[in-house]
């Protein structure tokens, strides 16, 4: 006996319907307890401090010495500047949870109540609410940072609500704060139209992978910022190819990172290759745009090299530099992004050890079109 398409399509979309279910309840959990840490720590910071002779003093020698520890303990993710967050959250919301034991061992953390975190953490708060008990496990930690910067309380909780209600992404929200949407609400002459027009926007779907990768959740469950989850399959084959062919130029380059993380103003940019020359003591910069070269990505390397040497680079360095490849189906550009007072010491020092654009533009095109033979391939084989 063999399956109707319909009866085929009916088990596709219920074990479908299954699936999608149970991911979204794994990032609804990580969210929550993310957010409650993160309250809790804020709590925690709060309580020890206020002990405190000199306050400020004390403060902030508690907080560096704390997030030195804590990173010696983790590896990454709790900087003095992450802690001041987890202090201002508390602070921002700090009459949203009434929990006064803490975790020891496995035991889960309770409220005065007697509720558990998660009874706490996972309920549904309609638009229109007058409070919230808890902490929407639909809204992420970069949510509720960008909600912690609006400063009038109204607004903020306008706020919550509505990226609740609506579906929002962070960007969304920021958009909308930025925009001083609430404001503009109050003094419309259509507060409803505004309100149901916000309600119709489509929600922008992120799938399951792509909130866990996450940085920020990618350092609170202690697993490694992989360069593979920020690429696709052509992205990362080209970029291993460059990695490669770099360092087999044999002129003084070592790799450094691959899909370096600088963060700059809440907000995490990725570099697909840094390389160090040990010869002339430089960091090089290289970006990869499958598509069209645009003065946009010009601007962001430019952002990418001053930050870069503001972050990393010591007096014995000579100035970063950048270097921008796009691949497209039937051409490839490359360029070198160099700020305007590193144009001389770039001419006549750095050139004798990088390969020219030309170079460059004949690599890419050769190998991308290798690499797209190759999975056209293997796609035929499965």
């Amino acid at each position: 006996m063999t399956l109707s398409n319909t009866n085929e399509k009916d088990l596709f979309d219920r074990v479908i319907s299954i699936l999608e279910d149970a991911r979204t309840n794994v990032v609804h959990s990580v969210n929550s307890n993310m957010i409650l840490a993160y309250w809790l720590i804020g709590k925690t910071i709060i309580e020890e401090i206020q002990v405190g002779n000199n306050r400020a003093e004390y403060g902030k020698q508690a907080l560096e010495k704390l997030s030195k520890k804590l990173n010696k303990h983790y590896g990454s993710g709790f900087s003095v500047t992450n802690l001041k967050n987890f202090r201002q959250f508390y602070l921002t919301y700090s009459n949203r949870l009434n929990i006064n034991r803490y975790p020891l061992g496995s035991e889960l953390i309770k409220s005065s109540n007697g509720q558990s975190s998660n009874e706490i953490t996972r309920k549904s708060y309609p638009a229109g609410s007058e409070c919230l008990d808890g902490f929407s496990p639909q809204l992420s930690w970069s949510h509720y940072r960008a909600l912690m910067r609006v400063n009038n309380e109204k607004a903020r909780l306008f706020y919550e609500h509505e990226a609740i209600t609506c579906g929002w992404d962070k960007r969304t929200l920021e958009r909308h704060i930025h925009s001083q949407y609430y404001e503009r609400l109050l003094k419309s002459q259509q507060p409803e139209k505004m309100m149901q027009s916000a309600l119709n926007e489509p929600p922008i779907q992120h799938s399951s992978i792509d909130v866990l990768k996450n940085p920020y959740v990618l350092e609170f469950l202690d697993l490694p910022n992989s360069s593979t989850l920020h690429e696709t399959d052509l992205e990362s084959a080209i970029i291993t190819h460059l990695q490669n062919f770099l360092l087999e130029l044999g002129k003084g380059f070592a790799f450094v990172a691959r899909q370096k993380r600088l963060h700059f103003d809440n907000t995490d940019l990725f570099v697909d290759l840094v390389f160090y020359n040990c010869i002339l003591k430089f960091y090089m910069l290289i970006d990869l745009k499958v598509g069209t070269l645009s003065y946009k990505d010009v601007g962001q390397m430019d952002g990418y090299v001053r930050m870069f040497d503001d972050l990393y680079t010591t007096e014995d360095d000579n100035p970063t530099i950048g270097l921008i490849l796009c691949s497209e189906k039937n051409e490839a550009v490359a360029r070198y992004s160099v700020l305007n007072e590193r144009k001389q010491i770039f001419a006549s020092k750095y050139m004798l050890y990088l390969p020219t654009e030309d170079e460059l533009k004949i690599e890419l095109e050769r190998e991308r079109k290798l690499i797209e033979e190759n999975l056209k391939r293997i796609g035929e084989t499965k």
